[in-house]
């Protein structure tokens, strides 16, 4: 019997393949410089790190303040990656919002004030007025993924009328202000919220945020 024919994968996949790689080399030497010397830090020394040269780096990113927002996009994917996964989960296989909401805040708040997020949150603090579309990625990747899975579930529970909310955009901002905000504004000034604070100000913040709102527990 003949042996199957193995299959190789197309000259374009392999060349996709490593150009993600590289790309992803790129990122990892930029965020370190970045993290380490600001928007200061030399396209020739972020080439180094990755092992590249700087034309390959500018091939792939175009620009340094391109590969900044890059990098920014990435890291906060990076770490709220399990805090929106389980928040979309927990909201969906859960009946109980009260517990779903508090696991999410608690998860919010450890991947937001990591060492490197604070960094590069006061990174894009600094340089956002020169480069306004920081904020927007800031926006964009952070825990504001999280909103799509909430709307859903916030509209489920309004629809069986288990919560009063007549404006859901200004809810889930007030949500953000009680449980995170916090821990964001400490850490611009370079403090942090002690863990026995954090806890009374999630199960606190999460019960103000339902009571408003008018949450009802399911029915036993």
């Amino acid at each position: 019997m003949p042996a199957p024919i193995q299959r190789s994968e197309s000259p374009r996949v392999l060349a996709g393949d490593r150009a993600a790689r590289k790309r992803q080399v790129i990122i990892q030497a930029a965020r370190s410089a970045f993290v380490r010397d600001g928007f200061d830090a030399a396209m020739d020394a972020i080439a180094a790190e990755a092992g590249v040269s700087k034309v390959t780096v500018y091939n792939h990113y175009g620009s340094k303040e391109t590969l900044f927002v890059a990098v920014i996009g990435d890291a906060l994917q990076d770490a709220l990656a399990d805090a929106i996964s389980g928040t979309a989960q927990r909201l969906e296989e859960s009946d109980d919002l009260r517990a779903a909401l508090k696991w999410t805040a608690h998860a919010w708040v450890d991947s937001m004030t990591s060492p490197d997020m604070v960094a590069l949150r006061r990174l894009v603090a600094g340089e956002v007025r020169r480069f306004p579309e920081l904020g927007a990625a800031w926006r964009h990747h952070g825990p504001d993924h999280a909103r799509p899975a909430l709307e859903a579930e916030f509209n489920r529970l309004i629809a069986a009328g288990r919560l009063t909310m007549p404006d859901m955009e200004t809810a889930i901002l007030q949500l953000y202000a009680l449980v995170l905000y916090p821990h964001l504004v400490h850490g611009t000034y370079g403090t942090t919220l002690d863990p026995k604070t954090t806890d009374r100000l999630i199960d606190s913040g999460v019960d103000m945020f339902l009571a408003y709102y008018a949450y009802r527990d399911a029915p036993a």
